[in-house]
């Protein structure tokens, strides 16, 4: 062969193996990169070319997929889209997707692991291949009286079974209309994005499990007093100080006893029993219990409720946290769910659920069941335990002073005529100038009927006025007398 020839040979064989190269790289190395990029239109249309599974709560769809006369093949709707919107998130041709619409993509566009087999079949049978159904836990009635009770104030309710961990109801408000951000309409969505971003009410951040937290205020007490049980130093009935002012150690500053600024001492002689001083609230008796406690019996306690845990419910939880490093009067503040206590009130409703079952903590989980098409059962919900950060028999104590809170006490206004419902409410001060945030948190159970309820309202003021009646109705909605 000629020297012209072999060059010739040499420049198809560098070709060659460059086209060879490239084609394995795109098709094989870089796949899931290019199909993952945003501004692969092939994808796009793939992907809403598929009928994507709906989100069912007590047998309603809350989100389905119907048939459209355009490229995209099918559009995502939601009914009732606000009420459910922070949980079911949305599915957009321009944004992507949020909340379960993320969480459990592969389950409901029908590429997750567990569905294969069901592939497969659709494959074999000639069938259009379908997503998965994704059953929730949500109680609808219960769901529809949180989001009624808060009538649209900035706010949030998580209502959860404290024996299987089930998230009852999870509202968040103000809301959004998913409709809007599922649109093919791609410039009236556009349109609805930058509104919804540029609110000040921040429609589109779910307050039940993440955004900016929240100190607890006075319903942080609730940890405090199961600490003190735990530490076997305490029981209901031990006798604690409650001054009606207190200078914080080592510091000029002066704790008043009640929210508002009320200065009555808790008791004769300023003193009183654990009991009375939840019952009554008072802030001084549980700052300097939690000064007596010490930090890493307080936080050890708050630990074994969740706190710092990261949880999937699949929803990412963003984790409650309290200070570190914390002097006494730090401590202090912290003990009555100031300084820089910060909770949600998936948190708060799993410290509630926590008494209600005999001090175990649940996971909380939102999904009841995942079905195909045709019915079967790919997955269900399994309860599990993640704590237990007290004993059956110290949950028995907390229960009996958190009954007293509503029958005699700031909760009142949660109570239920022939139902044992137990709770404690918190005002929680979180700037100057500022209405205090509102809280209840508690239980209610009759007989086999439970739910554990945090309600929480953004500059609401009285937790006993404003948070109460709203967790009330939630626990109506869920327990009949």
């Amino acid at each position: 062969m000629n020297r012209p020839l072999r060059h010739v040979w040499l420049v198809i064989s560098v070709l060659f193996v460059l086209l060879f190269t490239s084609t394995t790289y795109f098709q094989v190395i870089a796949q899931d990169r290019l199909n993952a990029h945003g501004q692969n239109d092939r994808t796009l249309y793939n992907e809403y070319g598929r009928h994507r599974g709906p989100i069912v709560v007590d047998g309603h769809a809350i989100a389905n997929s119907q048939s459209s006369d355009d490229t995209y093949g099918y559009l995502r709707g939601y009914d009732p889209g606000a009420m459910y919107a922070p949980v079911t998130g949305y599915y957009s041709v321009v944004y992507g997707f949020t909340g379960l619409e993320r969480a459990l993509n592969d389950t409901l566009s029908g590429e997750a692991d567990a569905l294969f087999y069901h592939r497969i079949s659709d494959i074999l049978s000639g069938r259009q291949g379908r997503g998965a159904t994704v059953e929730l836990t949500l109680d609808a009635a219960a769901q529809e009286a949180a989001w009624d009770a808060l009538d649209g104030r900035r706010g949030s309710v998580v209502a959860l079974d404290p024996e299987t961990g089930a998230v009852l109801a999870m509202v968040s408000a103000p809301s959004y209309d998913p409709d809007r951000l599922a649109s093919h309409d791609r410039e009236s969505v556009r349109e609805a994005w930058t509104e919804l971003n540029e609110d000040p009410e921040r429609p589109l951040v779910n307050r039940a499990i993440g955004g900016d937290l929240y100190p607890p205020g006075s319903a942080f007490k609730l940890v405090v007093a199961a600490s003190a049980l735990e530490s076997g130093e305490y029981t209901a009935e031990s006798e604690i100080p409650g001054p009606g002012t207190w200078e914080l150690p080592n510091s000029s500053a002066v704790m008043n006893n009640h929210a508002g600024g009320g200065t009555e001492a808790c008791g004769p002689d300023d003193t009183s029993t654990l009991a009375e001083a939840l019952r009554q609230s008072c802030n001084t008796s549980f700052a300097m219990l939690g000064v007596d406690l010490g930090e890493e019996q307080l936080r050890e306690t708050a630990q074994g409720f969740g706190f710092g845990q990261r949880l999937e419910i699949p929803l990412s939880v963003t984790p409650s946290t309290i200070g570190q490093d914390l002097d006494d009067a730090q401590l202090a503040t912290t003990s009555i769910g100031q300084y820089e206590t910060r909770v949600t009130p998936l948190q708060m409703a799993m410290v509630a659920g926590t008494f209600a079952n005999d001090g175990v903590v649940m996971q909380p989980q939102l999904v009841q069941a995942v079905r195909t098409s045709d019915l079967s059962t790919v997955a269900e919900l399994t309860p599990q335990e993640i704590g237990q950060p007290l004993t059956a028999a110290n949950s028995a104590q907390m229960r009996q002073m958190m009954v007293g809170v509503v029958e005699d006490g700031t909760g009142t206004a949660a109570a239920i005529d022939g139902v044992e419902v137990g709770g404690k409410t918190g005002t929680a001060e979180w700037g100057e100038d500022r209405r205090a945030h509102s809280w209840f948190v508690g239980y209610g159970q009759q007989e086999d009927q439970k739910i554990a309820v945090a309600a929480m309202v953004e500059e609401g003021g009285y937790g006993s006025r404003t948070a109460a009646p709203i967790a009330q109705d939630v626990m109506e909605a869920v327990i009949q007398p």
